[in-house]
């Protein structure tokens, strides 16, 4: 038992740290509002968002989220006019 206490001494900031971080955190889990209270609050959103995504998804396919080669190139004649380099402009006109 004489053993333990030097061994303890050494490491009693983090002991401390430990004791004092779990207080903190107990106290708030006990301050915060309930995990259901706030998915009664926000169902509206999550239900939104998710039927937003499916639709996204249904309608548009899940081929058009990957980025092909012509994608790449999509906006590149819009950042050359943002930044004043109309060389492609007539490379645009092209694809259509």
């Amino acid at each position: 038992m004489d053993n333990i206490s030097p061994k303890l001494m050494q490491y009693k900031y983090h002991l401390t740290l430990v004791a004092v971080g779990s207080l903190i955190l107990g106290v708030l889990s006990y301050a915060a509002p309930r995990m259901l209270t706030i998915l009664t609050y926000f169902w509206p959103l999550f239900a939104s968002t998710a039927v937003f995504l499916l639709l996204i998804i249904t309608f548009g396919g899940v081929s058009h989220l990957a980025i092909d080669g012509h994608g790449e190139k999509a906006g590149e004649g819009f950042l050359d006019y943002v930044a004043g380099r109309p060389e492609h402009v007539g490379e645009s006109q092209k694809y259509e």
